[in-house]
């Protein structure tokens, strides 16, 4: 797979042969520690009554891939796409598998690409990588934005069209929380989708009872695996253990999320003590969906962008 450093960072950062660089972001009572292996957070934490709480699961190492990361970005879009085909403006395109252990085409570049510092200062750094060629059709070139900002932590995306041709694109990110017995999620959507073989979704259905999170409410103790649209962009995650509270706040391209609650039976040492909450601009497998599910079509040389903020409070 080639990713390589945009032609206007190379003669700031060397270009291609970059080692993973490890950042830290601290601020009033937040910390978070960002790796350019794969644009990922590695942890966030809030300091508070002298105590370290992680807001997502935490890695084990500074050298973490994103599936054992805290959160990853999606770009150039998100989740998968049905037999790894889709037809856009009469021209039929392929996507070649970049796992081993999944036949997709998954989640794009971006979780797996060495990005570049392009920037720092104070409590904000912004990552970039360009991408081309391998088993997708999609050139383009991205920057990821985290910044803490007073008790609040940011992440931006942009990404751009490089390609020839107009393309359908998407942008996420995949945070892993932190789940207890008494974890709450509250998050409002309209439907949801079922899933079918190959972990890919099914049709969009009414939103099963453990499921909807238009009140806070616990995570079922079963195999969740399932996109959700008509998302307001607003999300709470409360550990009542902890009296803590986390606002989710995505900007208004995020109209859509997935929650993916693991298992034994795809993962032997699952200790429900993980959910992801994935917010996304589009549903997954949009390309072969008569609205395209929200991914929105880019002109060569025109840019998309999505944000997302994080804020913890104290449970009164």
């Amino acid at each position: 797979m080639k990713t390589t450093v945009p032609a206007e960072f190379t003669h700031a950062h060397g270009g291609q042969g970059l080692e993973m660089t490890v950042v830290e972001l601290t601020g009033s009572s937040l910390t978070a520690r960002l790796s350019t292996r794969g644009g990922i957070v590695l942890g966030l934490w809030w300091e508070r009554n002298g105590m370290r709480l992680p807001l997502l699961r935490e890695a084990r190492s500074d050298d973490a891939d994103a599936l054992s990361s805290a959160c990853y970005p999606l770009v150039p879009f998100g989740n998968r796409v049905m037999g790894n085909r889709f037809t856009f403006r009469g021209k039929d395109y392929v996507l070649k598998p970049n796992t081993d252990w999944d036949s997709h085409y998954l989640h794009g570049e971006g979780w797996q690409s060495e990005w570049a510092v392009l920037s720092r200062s104070g409590s904000e750094v912004e990552f970039g990588f360009s991408h081309e060629g391998d088993g997708t059709p999609y050139v383009y070139e991205v920057r990821q934005r985290f910044a803490i900002r007073d008790d609040r932590f940011d992440m931006h995306l942009h990404v751009r069209n490089l390609g020839a041709e107009a393309l359908p694109f998407g942008l996420g990110w995949h945070p892993y929380f932190p789940m207890t017995p008494a974890t709450t999620l509250k998050a409002p959507a309209r439907r949801f989708w079922t899933e079918v073989e190959g972990w890919l979704p099914g049709e969009a259905a009414d939103i099963p009872g453990d499921l909807d999170f238009a009140t806070a409410r616990g995570l079922p103790h079963r195999w969740v695996n399932n996109g959700f649209e008509g998302w307001n962009g607003v999300a709470e995650i409360a550990w009542p253990e902890h009296d803590a509270r986390l606002h989710l706040t995505a900007d208004r391209r995020l109209k859509h999320y997935f929650i993916f609650i693991s298992d034994a039976g795809f993962d032997p040492g699952f200790q429900r003590d993980y959910f992801c909450f994935e917010p996304m601009s589009h549903l997954a497998n949009g390309q072969n969906l008569p609205d395209l599910g929200d991914l929105t079509v880019l002109e060569p040389g025109e840019a998309m962008t999505a944000g997302l903020q994080l804020r913890p409070e104290t449970i009164a």
